[in-house]
């Protein structure tokens, strides 16, 4: 017979490109930076003297008092610290820092002033730091004392009590605006933001509540902005570029009502020992923002 056999067919191989590595969501980028911002030696010249040169808008008050507001551990004495540095030229470490979130270091209300050089004239602002909020009511600051700090009723190395707020003796004395806050600054740690309380967050809008009252500006700073995101560890100026820091600001602005525009985040001198250029941009810009704010007030 005459028939023929044929060879089995081999199934055709369909190409299959690699899978796409997993991009880690604390690493993803825009292509753009969603808020401007120029990283060069002559802005950060520019901020350094626009600062140096800044003149409350009303003549009766020679330096802005900046308020600094947070819970334990999240860097509000490291960024007096990190701002004195800048202007000084080098690292310091005036204020005592924590390290830990089991206690707060600060205990009494402190001022701060900073120099420009070593033996420089004070610059036109005031930093003024208080006791870590905590979660307890009979803990951390007493949210009572908010109204006397505001006032400018309490003073340098005032010990805080968080179960009795100050009575105020002098309520009936008129308060001079150049004591008083004209800017509140919030200090959260992005780091820990998923970690942090709800009666803690309650505690902050508390404390919002009173502020708005008084018709003082606040902001809202974010630090630790490098511990959080690879890229940002690596390049400060991803900071802008990094989806899971802009969802994290996003998300703090949403939870505690200050708007995206009042929202900084900035990267505290804790670990360095010599100043950062793109560093200290990030928190010269943050400042000057704090300032024109406080102009606002005034």
């Amino acid at each position: 017979m005459g028939g023929s056999s044929s060879k089995p067919q081999t199934p055709q191989q369909v190409y299959r490109p690699p899978p796409s590595p997993v991009v880690n969501e604390s690493e993803k980028l825009l292509d753009k930076p969603w808020r401007d911002i120029e990283w060069t030696a002559v802005r950060k010249e520019k901020l350094l003297n626009e600062i140096k040169r800044y003149k409350p808008s009303v003549s009766s008050v020679k330096q802005a008092r900046i308020l600094l507001v947070g819970p334990i551990g999240v860097g509000k004495s490291s960024f007096f610290n990190s701002i004195n540095s800048v202007f000084h030229g080098h690292i310091t470490s005036q204020a005592v820092a924590g390290t830990t979130l089991e206690s707060s270091v600060t205990l009494k209300f402190r001022t701060y002033q900073v120099e420009a050089g070593q033996n420089g004239e004070p610059l036109p602002f005031i930093l003024c730091d208080t006791m870590g909020l905590e979660e307890g009511l009979a803990q951390g600051l007493n949210i009572e004392d908010i109204p006397n700090i505001l006032n400018g009723k309490i003073g340098d190395r005032y010990q805080f009590n968080p179960v009795s707020p100050l009575e105020d003796s002098n309520s009936r004395n008129p308060e001079k605006l150049e004591d008083k806050i004209h800017c509140v600054v919030y200090v959260l740690d992005v780091s820990k933001m998923g970690l942090i309380p709800e009666k803690l967050f309650e505690k902050i809008r508390a404390v919002r509540k009173k502020v708005n009252e008084f018709g003082v500006p606040q902001v809202l700073l974010l630090t630790k902005v490098d511990q959080t995101c690879p890229p940002v560890e690596k390049d400060i100026q991803k900071v802008y570029h990094s989806v899971y820091l802009q969802a994290k600001i996003k998300d703090a602005s949403a939870r505690l009502g200050i708007p995206l525009l009042s929202v900084f985040p900035v990267k505290n001198y804790t670990r360095e020992v010599e100043l950062q250029q793109n560093d200290d941009i990030l928190l010269l810009s943050a400042l000057q923002k704090i300032l024109h704010f406080a102009d606002d007030y005034m």
